[in-house]
Order: C-alpha cells, then structure tokens, then sequence
C-alpha cells in the first residue's frame, strides 16, 4: 500500500465497495455571522450592555441551555452538540472560510477548493444522475453571500450543481428522446476523445466529467424527484414550515424548505450539500432581526435534525451550521453587535458522532475563548473523519503539481469522535 498513488487508492477502495458507503455532509452558513451571545452562548450575569435582551432556556440536555426564541432546538439538543469557541476567523465577510476552513489570501495556484468539491473529487457521486456536490444557495445582492463554494485547483469538474431559479428548466428534455440523446452523447465523446488527445492541460478531463453529470442528470428522474419537495408527506413539510422567500436585505432568504430539499439529496445519493440561510450581519437592531429570524431558523434546523434521526440517517450525514465570525460582547449605538473574529460559534449533529455536549467556552463577557478553542479546520478534519477521508494523510495537487493536504495539520474533535 505505502508504493499506492491517490488514484490507485481509490480505485482499489471503489473495487471493495468503499465509495459507495451512504456518508454525506450538510453544510448550513449562516451569511454575515450570528451573535453566538444571542443563539447558544448566552450572559445572563453580565452588564446590560453586554448581554442584551434575550434570557436562556432550559434545553432537554441538563446543564445546556440556549436562547429563549429557540424552543424546538432546545427539544432536540439531545441529538446536537454546540460548540462556543470557534477561531480563526479572518473578519472577511467571505464564505470561503466556511465552505472549505481555508483563508483565501493564502490560497495555492488556483485557489483552495471547498469541502464539496473535494467530496466530489475523492469520493464521488453515490447514485447515477445524482450530483456529489449540490449547492442551495440562492442569489444575494452581497455577491460573496451567495458564493456556492468554489472547486479552486480540482477545477470545474468539481464545482457544485446549482439547481436554484430557471436552471430547473435545463434539467428536463427539451423533445429529445433518451434514444437520440444516446446518439448525441456518442457523437459528443468522439469529439472530446479527439480534443483530449490534443490537449495537455488537463482541462478536456474536467469537461469529459462535467458531461457525464450533466447526462446522467438529464437521464434520471433521481435528482428531480429529490428537488420536488411536494412530493414529501405533508405532515412533514409542515414540520418544516415555509419560510420567507425574499432575500433579507443584501443577504440570503430564510428557506426552511432547504433544510428539508437537503435531506431528501443526501437520502437521494449527494454527499455534499451546502446552503445558506438568511443574513445576518445586523449592526442595526440586532434583537427585532433576531425575533423575525430565530423562530424560522429554530423550525428549519430542529426539523432537519429529528428528520435524519427518525429515518435512521444520523449515524452516516453530518451537519455543521456557522457564520464566518462573531458579534462584538459590546452593544453599539445602533442596538446592534459588530464584526468579532476572535470568538465564533458552531453547532453540529449526526454523523455517528457524540451529541448532547458543549465543547469550549468564552470569557463572562462572551469575547475571547476561555477554554478549548476549537479552529475552523479542526471541524473540517472532523468531517473529513466521518467521511473515512484522513486529511492529515491525503494529499491532492495543486495547479503547480505540489501537494496538498486537506487541512493544514489539525486533528479532528476529540470530543465528537
């Protein structure tokens, strides 16, 4: 095994049947970063202006309580870990950190690719006609709140499906039957064998799997029939709920229903699904924000979360939800909490790993980790673990032929594992 290359490895694990293991991965951002003192790391001993208006609840953990306007999360914590000491945030308001643990001002020759596109490449897709990768996120007027995800040096092969607005309508067969489009697809490989021959970048490769998925899409009902939510029993649609379709301010819209069109891709085949929930970046009247948006964001999650313990899914997907910081202990002038990377929060559920614990803790103030800091890539290798990916181990290259590793050096959560 020690003389193996990566692509030797994985076909051998393909041969025994490892890449077709049911592991998956729902990533939730939350665009502009929540206020960990608000959600799940409430101060209710501290200054007035410090831990504003919101008072802890009970959870049905002992011990573990989070905000009042999150009662359903709070019945389900059991099935849930928190995690109050997130760093090594960058200040940015830039998905990328969340998307793939990676700082892109240090990136390698086209750029880091996010978590999805590596589960693409190593892993690839589990059913025909099913994407890997799959992206919810919709448009935002703040162009890098909707950013999906990027494949950076794995190149577009690896990018994520976007099935979001009047893409749908590319993903039906426009009077071409599966027969003339079999005819179309020989004739289009004859074409790409002849360029690939020609050429020596490596680009035809990706465009060769950027085909296959798009055919296999066109010639399955699979991933169609995952989209359409209608077809879900009503009872739990309506466990769920609706949400607001409209984009909050310069941010993303408060879509419960992605929350359930995610489970539905991960029991379909994706091994990767990412979304992005709301805005908020309130430096304005945090708390009115927080009592329109917290209610939708407690049903859509705590809704997931029951949803892939009673259909038996919490031991394979993994679910991580996080901004990419903080908010300031202080209360601005404005009724609002400002940018603060020095402390963030996540929470996580499924993946077979330890729930109904806290991991790490800040300051009385809420404003520097006092115990376990957690690092954005500690998260990443934890997700990497519960794939059956070793991301101190793997190595993929970059577009200058040097390797990288999946993370750089961290382990992954002792606690959750």
């Amino acid at each position: 095994m020690g003389g193996l290359s990566l692509p030797e490895i994985l076909r051998a694990e393909s041969a025994v049947g490892v890449r077709n293991s049911k592991k998956a991965v729902i990533m939730v951002y939350l665009p502009g970063g929540p206020a960990h003192q608000d959600l799940i790391d409430l101060k209710p001993d501290a200054p007035a202006e410090i831990r504003g208006e919101f008072s802890p609840i009970k959870t049905n953990v002992p011990g573990i309580e989070i905000c009042e306007l999150l009662p359903r999360l709070s019945k389900v914590m059991d099935k849930m870990t928190l995690i109050r000491s997130i760093v090594g945030a960058k200040g940015d308001h830039y998905a990328t950190q969340c998307w793939s643990g990676r700082d892109s001002r240090k990136a390698p020759p086209g750029g880091w690719p996010c978590m999805g596109s590596v589960i693409s490449k190593l892993k690839g897709p589990m059913q025909t006609g099913v994407p890997a990768f799959v992206n919810l996120s919709g448009k935002t007027i703040y162009a890098p709140w909707s950013d999906p995800g990027q494949p950076g040096f794995l190149g577009v092969a690896h990018a994520p499906f976007r099935p979001e607005g009047d893409g749908k309508g590319d993903m039906v067969l426009n009077g071409v039957n599966l027969n003339r489009l079999g005819d179309r697809k020989t004739l289009l490989s004859s074409f790409d064998r002849f360029r690939r021959d020609a050429d020596s970048s490596g680009m035809m490769d990706g465009v060769d799997s950027f085909n296959q998925q798009a055919f296999g899409v066109l010639t399955s009902s699979r991933l169609m029939q995952a989209l359409d939510i209608s077809q879900e029993d009503p009872r739990v649609r309506e466990r769920y709920g609706k949400g607001d379709p409209n984009n909050r301010g310069d941010g993303g819209a408060n879509m419960m229903e992605y929350f359930l069109m995610a489970r539905r891709l991960v029991e379909a085949g994706t091994r990767c699904v990412t979304l992005a929930f709301g805005r908020w970046d309130w430096h304005f009247k945090t708390f009115k924000e927080s009592r329109y948006d917290f209610p939708m964001f407690d049903q859509g999650l705590a809704a997931l979360v029951q949803d892939l313990y009673d259909r038996g899914l919490d031991k394979d997907v993994s679910v991580v939800i996080w901004g990419e910081f903080g908010r300031t202990p202080r209360i601005n002038a404005n009724a609002g909490r400002d940018h603060w990377p020095a402390v963030s929060c996540a929470m996580v559920a499924g993946g077979g790993m330890r729930m109904g614990q806290i991991i790490g803790s800040t300051d009385r103030l809420g404003g520097q980790p006092k115990s376990r800091p957690v690092h954005f890539q500690e998260v990443f290798a934890t997700l990497y673990q519960r794939l059956g990916l070793d991301a101190n181990q793997i190595t993929l290259p970059d577009l200058a032929g040097r390797p990288q590793y999946l993370v750089d050096h961290y382990e992954p959560i002792r606690e959750l594992i």
